[in-house]
């Protein structure tokens, strides 16, 4: 589990401002709008502008499914990434960290429509990232877009729809391509355990209905480490243990219809018609252990041919790399950033 950094001991605490902005009227893809979306974001840092009122350093950081820009706020990512001196040190840069639509402290399904929850999609979920960071921060450029998993996926999106926006894109842990294969397969697996489940009654169950256990055990497997569990759980009681740990963890703090929601927003995300719109210097990088984007694919060598400024870096298997969660350990990866940003200054 990530480590929380104490606030009152962080080194950025004294920049640290959550805020909530809410549109109005809001229409998503699917058809159905809705009267009032809150979107909750959190920022640390100042905005800098230049002589004509550019904000040049502001960094969007990108949640994946389940999760919130408080994920960011860790031990593992802002203490190595964000604190003084650091590659994205606070004191420098803009940093900002939404809930994407469906997230964290965002309207999302339990707020108490349930399954009469508009059906979101991940166009739905960057257009109201774009109206955080334009209308309710003031911010008329970025110098960075990061995303992991689900944000990396919205990384890509945020590259073709706004392609003069923002200079650099570091997606880590997905594919530039439609979801298919075992991913889509494990996701309607997902799926299907919830809406299946008798107890579901369509989104409207007064208890989680027991299909969402067997999403956690699907859950679970899509961002397993066969490394690192067996070297951290190597007999049979302990690997007993996990598993009801991990269980209890997760059933206590999720809803069915956010997991439903969460991961069907995903069906149909397909960036790769457009890969050549994207102006953005891009930093691609996925981990040799990523359950989820194995690398005997060989998708992400192929597609970054297809981007103007694209490189794409491919983390070996170590001690350190944690298969899919590698996505948030800046520690493995931030040697690459720091190639990327000198290239971005001025672009």
């Amino acid at each position: 589990m990530a480590q929380a950094l104490p606030v009152q001991s962080a080194p950025w605490a004294a920049t640290l401002r959550d805020g909530d902005y809410e549109l109005h009227d809001f229409h998503f893809h699917s058809g159905e709008t809705l009267s009032k979306v809150k979107l909750h974001y959190r920022t640390l840092g100042t905005p800098q502008r230049d002589q004509n009122a550019l904000v040049t350093n502001a960094v969007l950081i990108l949640h994946g499914t389940g999760g919130s820009g408080q994920q960011f706020l860790t031990a593992q990512f802002a203490g190595v990434l964000l604190g003084p001196g650091q590659l994205l040190d606070a004191a420098r840069y803009f940093i900002i960290l939404p809930d994407g639509i469906g997230h964290g402290n965002s309207s999302k399904p339990s707020d108490g429509m349930h399954g009469r929850f508009p059906h979101y999609d991940y166009d739905d979920m960057v257009a109201a990232q774009y109206a955080v960071v334009t209308q309710a921060l003031g911010v008329n450029h970025l110098l960075l877009a990061i995303g992991t998993s689900m944000g990396c996926m919205h990384a890509w999106i945020w590259g073709e729809r706004y392609p003069e926006f923002v200079d650099g894109l570091v997606p880590l842990a997905c594919q530039p391509v439609e979801i298919a294969g075992r991913n889509r397969v494990m996701r309607k697996m997902i799926m299907d355990s919830i809406t299946t489940d008798p107890e579901w009654k369509n989104g409207d169950y007064r208890k989680q209905p027991r299909g969402l256990r067997s999403a956690v055990y699907i859950l679970l497997l899509m961002g397993s480490i066969p490394l690192q569990w067996q070297k951290d759980h190597p007999t049979r009681r302990q690997a007993d243990a996990f598993l009801d740990d991990q269980l209890k963890r997760r059933l206590a703090t999720t809803d069915a219809n956010d997991v439903l929601y969460g991961v069907d927003a995903s069906r149909d995300y397909n960036p790769d018609p457009d890969l050549e719109k994207i102006q953005a210097r891009v930093l691609f990088i996925n981990s040799a252990d990523d359950q989820i984007n194995p690398p005997e694919l060989g998708i992400a060598e192929r597609e970054i041919k297809r981007v103007k400024h694209g490189r794409f870096v491919l983390l070996p298997l170590t001690d350190e790399s944690r298969g899919h969660g590698t996505h948030s350990l800046p520690a493995i990866w931030q040697e690459y950033l720091a190639q990327l940003l000198p290239t971005l200054v001025g672009k």
